[in-house]
């Protein structure tokens, strides 16, 4: 086994500390419940949509080197989304700590939109290495395309759980921004010139 590279390993530090930083002020009683849930949502999905601006980016920009970046460095910022997003996940099932009431609020569609979100990006996040990449072969990039789905329902969730939906809607009109760019440059692209 190949040892991982110091870069990288900076990378998922960096990645991580915002998480950690969450975690140690939950557990000291520093923030509450409501902002942790709040906190590690907004990063999932920031994390998301840098994930799914890599492409319009390398694509709007093929020579430059920050695309480059990111693009060697997608499944990081990814699996790093998946992070926050189950750290969300975990905090309301041990705050919650009833399967009864779980199931209950699980099946309104405010939180209906975030479990089916979630079982996509495990989906996403299980099979986010060269093994599956190897094994899967076409299948691999048909199940990743499943991210586009997960994210609308991931800020549908967001969207439809929001006490104040503002933020909710910037990052839902950012996420439709960067898809739009996205869609139009596949298009130009395969035009014959």
């Amino acid at each position: 086994m190949t040892p991982v590279p110091l870069r990288r390993l900076i990378l998922w530090l960096v990645l991580a500390l915002p998480g950690l930083g969450i975690a140690i002020q939950y557990a000291t009683d520093a923030i509450p419940y409501g902002q942790v849930i709040h906190l590690t949502g907004d990063i999932s999905v920031e994390l998301l949509i840098l994930t799914l601006a890599v492409t319009p980016l390398r694509l709007a920009f093929p020579r430059a080197g920050l695309p480059l970046w990111m693009l060697k460095r997608r499944r990081e910022f990814g699996l790093a989304s998946f992070g926050y997003a189950a750290f969300h996940l975990v905090t309301y099932l041990w705050r919650k700590m009833d399967l009864a009431l779980i199931t209950r609020e699980g099946a309104k569609i405010d939180l209906l939109t975030g479990w089916i979100a979630f079982v996509l990006f495990v989906a996403l996040a299980v099979t986010s290495n060269d093994v599956s990449v190897r094994l899967m072969r076409r299948a691999w990039k048909n199940l990743h395309r499943l991210v586009y789905p997960a994210a609308v329902l991931a800020l549908a969730h967001w969207l439809l759980t929001a006490f104040e939906p503002r933020d909710a809607i910037i990052h839902a009109s950012v996420l439709a921004a960067v898809e739009a760019t996205r869609l139009v440059l596949m298009v130009r692209r395969k035009r014959p010139t």
